[in-house]
């Protein structure tokens, strides 16, 4: 290895199974924490989506490390494309609520008739 990825192995050590778990755990709870504290309906969705990359690094994680096959890599694709489909679906919702309702702060919404 030659230039910064030299300096950083020298410098953090090898990159290993754990330290992807701390990223992925990290994002998972700041994840967590955006669902529980938000009231705005699209934070509540960039919330959702921390959730999802969390499970993605995971998966990546344990494939590589544990077998080095690339199922953990299909399976993050998988959830990518989840992830793109829950984004569409819910902003479309987004949208309807906030023409019913003008706002999109879920504590608003008290009701589906409009």
């Amino acid at each position: 290895m030659t230039g910064l990825a030299a300096t950083v192995s020298s410098v953090l050590g090898p990159i290993g199974l754990g330290h992807f778990l701390a990223l992925s755990s990290a994002l998972f709870t700041f994840g967590l924490v955006t669902v529980a504290t938000r009231r705005s309906a699209v934070a509540i969705l960039m919330g959702i989506e921390l959730i999802l990359n969390a499970a993605a690094i995971n998966f990546v994680a344990f494939s590589h490390f544990s077998s080095g096959a690339v199922t953990g890599q299909i399976f993050a694709v998988f959830v990518v494309v989840l992830a793109a489909a829950e984004a569409t679906v819910a902003l479309a919702i987004v949208l309807a609520v906030f023409r019913g309702f003008r706002s999109v702060d879920v504590t608003d919404v008290r009701t589906l008739k409009g």
